[in-house]
């Protein structure tokens, strides 16, 4: 059993990293049960399962164009590509190590993705303007709730700094053409917010509450909603990532291992 619910996020060796070192200190990793293969930094932010989910959650089809704020070494962008052929997808990202190993994984995969350098707050002029879909999985702790890792990836991927999760939604928005979808991951204790910043501005929204275990508080969400849309809220069934002996769900094997999609939408 896993004790503490938060570890419960965090892959087995398995899932994750294989921690393969470089001489420059870079973990060759597998995602997708060894369909995605990664490079990230040794040391630093880790990615966990969250993106792989983030990716499974976005309803992307073939033709349409996707932006990921935040892409990071492109985990998420990744996995989506593996699982929906013919997709234009460019990544935002501020760390320049972290964006130059995206544009390496997406050539170690065999796919197309476009990395942009640059900040949301003030988006270069290669990222597209007007997309079909975006998908992101923001810092999840405010700037004055938490001490920022030492670390600077780590920070940035955990802490908001300038760019408070009130800018994320609105760039995303603002990069969206109407009726596109923008699709989030979260932490449950921020849905209230989530949902106050979208609304008058997107709907049509679908929650997926993320459960580590049956008898635990969901402290994930997945948010997909569409830009200038208005319809009710519907909160979809839990998925519940782990059995009683801290084993994957079938549910959640399905996702983090075959690359099946979570269908939110219809």
């Amino acid at each position: 059993m896993i004790e503490d619910p938060e570890k419960a996020w965090a892959p087995k060796p398995e899932e994750g990293c294989l921690h393969h070192h470089h001489p420059e200190e870079i973990a060759e990793c597998a995602l997708l049960d060894g369909q995605v293969k990664l490079l990230q930094p040794a040391q630093g932010y880790r990615v966990a399962i969250d993106p792989v989910l983030l990716a499974a959650a976005v309803p992307a089809r073939p033709g349409e164009r996707l932006i990921e704020l935040g892409c990071g070494s492109g985990a998420a962008s990744l996995c989506l590509l593996t699982r929906v052929a013919g997709l234009d997808v460019t990544g935002l990202e501020l760390n320049h190590e972290l964006a130059a190993l995206a544009q390496r994984n997406a050539a170690l995969n065999g796919v197309k993705l476009d990395v942009v350098v640059g900040n949301l707050l003030s988006p270069p002029g290669e990222l597209p303007i007007q997309v079909d879909q975006v998908f992101m999985n923001p810092p999840y702790l405010p700037a004055n709730a938490a001490t920022a890792s030492p670390t600077a990836t780590r920070a940035a991927a955990n802490v908001e700094k300038e760019a408070e999760l009130s800018h994320w939604i609105a760039a995303a928005l603002d990069r969206l053409s109407a009726g596109g979808r923008l699709t989030l991951i979260h932490r449950a204790d921020r849905l209230d917010e989530i949902l106050s910043l979208l609304r008058g501005k997107a709907g049509e929204a679908r929650i997926l509450p993320l459960r580590a275990f049956r008898d635990r508080p969901a402290k994930r969400v997945i948010v997909t909603v569409r830009k200038s849309k208005r319809a009710p809220l519907l909160l979809l069934p839990d998925l519940v990532l782990h059995e009683p002996g801290g084993g994957f769900s079938a549910a959640a094997e399905a996702v983090l291992r075959r690359g099946d999609a979570l269908n939110l939408v219809p």
